[in-house]
């Protein structure tokens, strides 16, 4: 990619009918979406931060209030969806009797978006109402055939579905301005995660795996030179693209089991509220570095390809390049000043064992050995 700022137009069959991206975008975009659409009134979804702290959800708002079709804004979707307040945003799409949802933020209210309609879908039936995300992070849940939320016991549950993705995304650099550093980073590191594990987990076709390499190409280019000039658009649109690529088969396919890393940082995000892309930070690493004792040869022949995809030379052998890249991923979260260990969210030691049940099973052997030990040293 050349230092100018990408733009332009990719249509899917399913339900995703097409992802905008571009600088300026939404401007550019969402109305034409939405008269498409045949909508009449819309409901913002996002998170108290974005509608409180930004001018985001004020720039939308004022596009949808132009054409008279917006009818409110839910601004109390929390962190990892809980379903109260998933309940909430329903009731307030009733209020105003609105016929489309335009998500605005990270993966918390995407999926709240994903959530709601699903469960609107399943009380009065018929088809899904259409959905547009404009995601401010690079968590990338606007590609998945899928959505999490917690529980009221805290713990995370996932749904999904051929309807569940949006009818339609957009990609604007612009509105990225505003995302704290550590969110924007951190994502990263997620999209980085769902690339990585793409390489080893089951059902993805080699082509898909050729995009992944490539997603993870430019995340280890383009997260340090957007830490180093946060304002740069160009670089955070190819860093949006980048996201995108990393999450690319799951918009083509049913939802599907990620990997390891997954696993955990599913597990701890929800239980002990972090952030999705902080576990990343902290699981993806040293799951990495025990495929060379777990994973199938083909599948660790196609991860240590990553070594190489993070611009690194071979080391010549394929356990060899798959510790190597383990060691760059970590390079790369300590070069972000993202390094985190499980103490700093005041997560019980005595609760190692549980996140690892959960995640994986305590019948798993060997493994499971090997992921407590993981999980104590992250601590």
């Amino acid at each position: 990619m050349s230092a100018s700022a990408i733009s332009g137009f990719y249509a899917y069959t399913q339900t995703l009918k097409g992802v905008y991206y571009g600088p300026g975008s939404v401007k550019d975009s969402l109305i034409s979406i939405l008269e498409g659409f045949g909508t009449k009134k819309v409901l913002i979804v996002t998170g108290r931060s974005l509608r409180e702290r930004t001018d985001v959800i004020s720039r939308i708002e004022a596009l949808l209030k132009e054409r008279e079709i917006y009818g409110a804004t839910f601004s109390e979707i929390g962190q990892h969806s809980p379903i109260a307040d998933i309940r909430k945003a329903i009731q307030v799409l009733k209020d105003v009797n609105a016929d489309t949802i335009v998500s605005v933020g990270g993966g918390s209210p995407i999926d709240a978006s994903k959530l709601i309609l699903h469960f609107l879908k399943e009380e009065r039936g018929g088809s899904v109402l259409p959905h547009v995300a404009v995601p401010t992070t690079l968590s990338a849940a606007e590609y998945t055939p899928g959505a999490g939320y917690k529980d009221e016991n805290g713990d995370k549950t996932a749904l999904g579905g051929p309807d569940f993705p949006p009818a339609a995304v957009i990609l604007d650099a612009e509105l990225t301005l505003p995302t704290p550093e550590k969110l924007w980073l951190s994502t990263g590191i997620r999209a980085l995660d769902h690339a990585v594990e793409s390489l080893y987990r089951p059902l993805v076709a080699y082509p898909m795996k050729v995009i992944n390499y490539e997603a993870i190409s430019l995340l280890f280019k383009y997260l340090p030179i957007s830490k180093d000039n946060p304002g740069n658009i160009a670089v955070r649109q190819k860093l949006q693209v980048a996201a995108w690529m990393s999450l690319w088969p799951a918009t083509l396919s049913k939802p599907v089991t990620f990997g390891l890393s997954h696993d955990l940082s599913k597990r701890v995000g929800a239980s002990y509220n972090v952030p999705h892309g902080i576990s990343s930070c902290i699981t993806l690493p040293p799951v990495v570095a025990i495929q060379t004792e777990f994973a199938a040869s083909d599948d660790k022949e196609a991860l240590a390809r990553g070594l190489t995809a993070s611009g690194k030379p071979s080391t010549g052998s394929i356990d060899g390049d798959i510790i190597a890249f383990s060691s760059e991923i970590t390079n790369l979260i300590d070069s972000l000043g993202l390094t985190t260990r499980l103490s700093d969210y005041n997560i019980p030691r005595e609760d190692i064992p549980r996140i690892v049940e959960k995640a994986i099973g305590k019948s798993s052997g060997e493994l499971y050995d090997r992921v407590m030990q993981i999980m104590e040293k992250a601590f």
